[in-house]
């Protein structure tokens, strides 16, 4: 039997896609990698996975794992390789209200776990504008992080066990449902943000928290992003830590936003050097109660921190939203980052960095004037999670030359690497920050990263050429 018969008997044939049936699965989101996969196969269950791997390490075959193929890196690039979809693996296994755990298969979609936290008065807090098409699997993979980093912490710090399938085909079975275990080493950590290279997450225990009973959401408008860290710390200790969202959007940002979604509007009237959209979300009753004149208690502490700073000249404006429609219009200029952030023609450098808290105003103008004297017209743009320090910085040059973009990494990564910063926050290292590694991670980490590889992948079969350089 050939390979590819030996995965029809073990999937069915409806479930081993080659030639022409592979074309859904050829590229990324945004199309900068494309590929034709020997096969891509889609398995039903832990065990068909791992009959897979056995065969594909018996015959020395690559495997290249992928979950909605939301990535930005090229990390399920699979040019002649084997595609593991695991999308037929979508099944909840339990929600666990009591103890504030959800136990979900890879495949499942990010919205599907938040709808049914929220079904059970609950809240799954990875939340980032793919959750839609995203999923376990791909997040845990690549240790997704999102808009609520700040206070619950990226998708490794949701995760309290996994069930993985290595190389070899054996299942290692990691799915802890404790808060607590200092038995040996914390192998399931090695596996989160390897994007496949040491085994295949098949499922995993995830955490809940209680849903927020109300939300504080304004878009404020400030003199610096000195201000911003002013107000960041102000309201974390106002509240408590109960910051959620954090969010930087300046003037190129609105200038984009204007002109390809006019329909969003914009919350002021001008632009703004630095607009910061926050959010708050309380469960206290304390907080969350009504007053008799109708005033929700956080609602309240949020205007009265802007209106304070305000008085200090250190917030300019500034619109609170007082319903939940107001509140998604809000969202909703923020999650259009990636449609608006991708050049409608042409090239863009697009990088996904994270410095320290105080240093973003330094790397931010550090990156600009150094991206303009390599090319005076072209147009820098960011977004950025600022209550974290990650900042999706991109660059739209006015030419296709492949020496200035690669430039104009350098340029941007060298301020990072001034600042004690990372080149990668949150979107994975894949094919496209493979030299960045090269460059910036240090020799012994790599050194220690290969032999991790070796050891759990002696035969190079799991997703090769990514990660490591």
């Amino acid at each position: 039997m050939t390979l590819i018969d030996r995965l029809t008997a073990l999937l069915g044939p409806a479930h081993v896609l080659t030639g022409q049936e592979c074309a859904p699965y050829t590229s990324e989101w945004l199309g900068k990698y494309h590929w034709q996969p020997l096969a891509v196969l889609r398995p039903a269950d832990r065990d068909q996975v791992s009959a897979i791997l056995r065969i594909a390490s018996e015959t020395g075959t690559p495997v290249v794992p992928a979950g909605g193929r939301t990535g930005l890196v090229g990390g399920t690039e699979a040019q002649g390789r084997l595609m593991l979809s695991l999308e037929r693996m979508n099944r909840i296994r339990e929600v666990r209200p009591e103890a504030r755990i959800a136990i979900a298969e890879s495949g499942v979609i990010l919205s599907r776990l938040h709808d049914a936290a929220a079904e059970c008065g609950l809240y799954f807090p990875l939340w980032f504008g793919a959750r839609g098409s995203a999923t376990i699997g791909g997040a845990l993979s690549t240790n997704a992080g999102g808009s609520n980093v700040l206070r619950y912490g990226s998708t490794r710090a949701l995760c309290l066990g996994i069930e993985v399938v290595l190389a070899d085909g054996r299942v290692l079975n990691l799915m802890s449902e404790l808060h607590k275990d200092n038995s040996g080493y914390d192998l399931k950590d090695l596996f989160i943000g390897a994007e496949g290279t040491l085994g295949v997450i098949t499922a995993a225990v995830m955490k809940l928290v209680p849903a927020p009973r109300a939300h504080a959401t304004a878009m404020l408008a400030l003199p610096s992003l000195d201000a911003a860290l002013t107000l960041l710390n102000r309201l974390q200790a106002a509240t408590g830590g109960l910051v959620e969202a954090f969010e930087f959007m300046p003037r190129s940002y609105q200038e984009l936003l204007l002109a390809r979604r006019p329909d969003l509007g914009l919350a002021f009237d001008r632009f703004h050097d630095v607009t910061i959209l926050v959010e708050l979300g309380a469960t206290a009753p304390r907080d969350c109660t009504p007053g008799p004149d109708g005033t929700i208690p956080i609602v309240a502490l949020l205007e009265d921190t802007a209106a304070a700073m305000m008085e200090e000249g250190l917030v300019t404006d500034a619109v609170v939203a007082t319903s939940e429609a107001q509140r998604r219009t809000l969202w909703a200029r923020r999650e259009a980052a990636a449609e608006i952030g991708t050049p409608l023609s042409g090239p863009m450098v697009d990088t996904d960095i994270c410095v320290p808290l105080d240093k973003v105003a330094t790397f931010l103008a550090r990156a600009e004037s150094g991206v303009a004297a390599l090319d005076p017209g072209a147009f820098p743009h960011c977004v950025a999670h600022l209550g974290d320090g990650n900042i999706h910085f991109a660059v739209f040059p006015t030419r296709e030359d492949p020496e200035l973009m690669e430039a104009m990494v350098r340029v941007v990564e060298d301020a990072v690497q001034d600042l004690g910063g990372s080149f990668s926050a949150e979107h994975g290292v894949g094919l496209s920050k493979l030299g960045s590694m090269r460059r910036h991670k240090d020799p012994v980490a790599l050194d220690l990263m290969r032999t991790l590889k070796g050891a759990f992948d002696p035969g190079n079969i799991l997703n090769p050429g990514k990660v490591l350089p």
